[in-house]
């Protein structure tokens, strides 16, 4: 907290955007003109300012320019007097992205460190028991498979399957499943299948905007002057390029509309989640 406090005032930036999350910084600006470029370097020299003056320093080796877009000029830039290198891919917070801001690379990371404690669990853990299994998972591998997953959500198939892999070893450990298919160990150890629990984790953030009146910036509201409108209806943003229709708030959208009114109107999240549980668990 004192560190934040400390760091308030950097954020002072006038042509570009910064972002900061404790000690990550992240400045980001268009590059389409040599403007751009100037901008951005100015930004960078009142950065290396302000750190001098307040007896601090940047970590030069941690600092990478990530160069996004077609026709990306890719200008070089320079930090404390020193060139910063260019990188195809950065992890932020824990997140993996490249410079098409394809999210396979972070699937496939995602997928090896889950798959990594699954062969743990199955080497240490002599019990193929239900009881135990399945806590074991929930609590140990599950939540590697959803962090943050609205943010890498998987949209290809290849992408979607490298996660279902590590859900079907990690159900097949079960005692007598072994022969079953997925979808009927699914149904027989009560669980939803990644992609249900995507969907449901997708669903409730909107829920919890509009009735929290919070995230105006993220979704736009449909209100309509001839029909009734309950002022939960969402407006689905237009993009020309493919990649605009896979960001979350656009794609989680397209499902929220084909809610009924009575599910998008729940007094409270349990509420909404237990309606939404009813109509996911009739579709296999």
């Amino acid at each position: 907290m004192l560190f934040n406090i400390f760091v308030d005032n950097m954020d002072s930036v006038n042509e570009c955007t910064l972002s900061k999350f404790a000690d990550d910084k992240k400045l980001c600006g268009a590059v389409d003109t040599q403007e751009g470029w100037d901008a951005i370097q100015r930004e960078l020299d009142r950065l290396e300012r302000w750190a001098c003056v307040n007896l601090m320093k940047f970590n030069k080796a941690k600092c990478k320019v990530l160069h996004l877009g077609r026709g990306n000029p890719k200008h070089r830039y320079r930090l404390c007097g020193q060139r910063i290198e260019s990188s195809p891919e950065e992890k932020d917070l824990g997140l993996l992205i490249d410079k098409k801001l394809n999210i396979t690379c972070q699937c496939v990371l995602t997928a090896e460190k889950a798959s990594q404690i699954t062969g743990c669990i199955t080497r240490s853990v002599a019990s193929r028991l239900r009881e135990v299994i399945l806590p074991l998972y929930s609590t140990l591998v599950r939540p590697y498979l959803e962090s943050c997953v609205q943010l890498w959500g998987p949209q290809h198939r290849k992408d979607m399957d490298l996660l279902e892999r590590v859900e079907r070893r990690a159900t097949k450990m079960v005692r007598g499943m072994e022969h079953f298919s997925h979808e009927d160990r699914l149904r027989a150890l009560g669980l939803f299948s990644l992609q249900k629990r995507r969907l449901l984790g997708h669903l409730t953030a909107p829920f919890q905007c509009l009735k929290k009146k919070a995230g105006e910036g993220l979704f736009s509201r449909a209100f309509r002057d001839r029909t009734k409108c309950n002022g939960l209806k969402l407006k689905e943003a237009v993009f020309r390029m493919d990649i605009g229709k896979n960001f979350f708030t656009v794609r989680v959208v397209r499902h929220w509309k084909r809610l009924c009114g009575e599910i998008m109107a729940a007094p409270f999240l349990a509420v909404f989640k237990a309606s939404l549980d009813e109509v996911l668990s009739d579709m296999f």
